[in-house]
């Protein structure tokens, strides 16, 4: 018995000491000394560099125009494809009791427009004639891709007009619930009736946002007068309204009237974009042509930074000496300005920092961030600045697997705005256990959901390293 344990604390001291292996380090540390080191010496440079183009992921929208000083003048359409229902209630409705279609757009009452609330506009819908390419960018060009002769409505809106409703998302792996502000737009009733007869005969056709392209590709969404404000779109819709037969008993039925249903939604799984015109302001030319390190959404500025890897792990190795050490945490803080603007616009939400020449496999990959050639900030208003955590694994594998020797690819940046989706999981309870809410990115994508402009100051950069060594006698 004494012999068996003794076998295996052994076996235990050997794996803990096994385990600890960091960087340079091959044994475990023990009787260590933390060293905290908050060192703003570090030179990091970098430069605005316009990007007019960016690819459109994501189902928010835009939809307005705004001229605004120190920002500049911006357009922003929308154009989407149909995802549409599985299923169409036929049962007891005829085409003809099909009264009315409204599209949906809805605006959430929080953050959900930038400009003047009361500035009147209207838009304009049209139908698609064929489906979008795709990838899509924001610079595309609706031409061919409907009739301007063949408009299907036209709308007055402003960000308070409409209703307020209360959103559901199940989104976050749970019912969440928003307030949002329906902009409704009355669309040809004929619609309706079309798509109801065609799922009544051809049901396959809605089985697939591609089969059923070929009954109705989309909707172009452009601002037909006005100018004033933008709005940001969370969701769009076209909603059925229709009387409907049942039989109560066997003697007696009726119809009841207003029954509603959503035929159709732009969601994730189809092809939508943002058609953005962007004029850069007089004064943020300047200041980019003076050196500033400005970012500026959507398809605005962003920034390409040279990072300082080299000097900080040249100084890591310096500080530890022939001294064995384990970096805990390496991590950036980005002071930022924000340039005057007419609508008080602010900050982008958050950042994204990729290896410049990964940026698009990036983009156009899964977009989720790994902590080794790319990492997410998210603006804190109260210090303004943004703070990039997690580069311990992008120091640790230029070390560990590059003899601490960083190439010029590592050391090259572009820091860019984006719009993070995240996922909740909730809560969870029983008898023996309680876990509590967690929340996970499932996507970043080029930033589309508002206006944004911040002036990075590299000069005042502050990098923070914290690592454990073990002093050698």
């Amino acid at each position: 018995m004494r012999h068996s344990f003794c076998m295996l604390l052994a076996t235990a001291v050997l794996l803990i000491m096994g385990s600890c292996t960091d960087e340079n380090i091959g044994v475990s540390i023990t009787d260590s000394v933390s060293s905290v080191i908050e060192d703003s010496s570090f030179v990091i440079t970098g430069h605005s560099v316009r990007n007019p183009r960016v690819r459109m992921s994501t189902t928010s929208k835009m939809l307005g125009r705004i001229s605004s000083d120190g920002y500049g003048r911006l357009t922003a359409e929308a154009i989407t494809m149909w995802m549409p229902a599985i299923n169409i209630d036929t049962a007891g409705v005829k085409s003809e009791w099909i009264d009315s279609c409204r599209l949906k757009l809805r605006v959430p009452v929080s953050d959900g427009f930038t400009g003047d609330s009361l500035a009147p506009m209207r838009l304009s819908v049209y139908r698609l004639n064929k489906a979008l390419p795709s990838p899509i960018y924001s610079d595309f060009d609706p031409t061919g891709y409907y009739d301007p002769n063949a408009l299907l409505t036209t709308e007055s809106y402003s960000p308070l007009s409409g209703w307020l409703e209360v959103s559901t998302s199940y989104l976050t792996g749970t019912a969440q619930y928003d307030t949002v502000r329906v902009i409704s737009v009355p669309m040809p009733v004929e619609i309706g009736r079309e798509l109801f007869n065609i799922y009544r005969e051809h049901p396959e056709r809605f089985e697939s946002p591609n089969a059923f392209a070929d009954i109705f590709p989309g909707i172009y969404i452009t601002n037909s007068y006005g100018s004033g404000h933008v709005v940001n779109i969370k969701g769009t819709e076209l909603d059925v309204y229709y009387r409907k037969h049942v039989q109560l008993s066997d003697t007696t039925d009726t119809i009841y009237p207003a029954q509603a249903q959503s035929y159709l939604a732009s969601t994730p799984e189809v092809v939508s974009d943002n058609i953005i015109r962007y004029d850069v302001d007089d004064a943020l030319t300047e200041l980019a042509d003076n050196g500033a390190a400005l970012i500026v959404a959507p398809a605005g500025y962003e920034v390409q930074l040279h990072f300082p890897i080299q000097d900080i792990i040249d100084k890591f190795k310096a500080n530890v000496g022939t001294n064995q050490a384990i970096i805990n945490t390496l991590s950036l803080e980005l002071p930022v300005t924000i340039p005057p603007t007419q609508y008080d616009i602010q900050p982008p939400t958050y950042l994204l920092m990729v290896k410049t020449s990964k940026k698009d496999q990036f983009i156009n990959g899964d977009s989720l961030t790994n902590n080794k050639d790319s990492f997410y900030a998210l603006y804190d208003a109260s210090t303004k600045s943004y703070t990039f955590g997690g580069l311990r694994n992008y120091v640790r594998d230029i070390i560990q697997n590059h003899g601490g020797i960083a190439t010029e690819e590592d050391m090259e940046f572009t820091i860019t705005p984006v719009d993070v989706t995240t996922y909740t999981y909730p809560a969870s309870y029983s008898y023996y256990y309680t876990t509590t809410s967690s929340s996970i990115v499932t996507k970043i994508s080029p930033m589309v959901s508002r206006p944004a402009v911040a002036c990075l100051q590299l000069d005042k950069a502050k990098f923070k390293i914290t690592y454990s060594k073990q002093i050698v006698d």
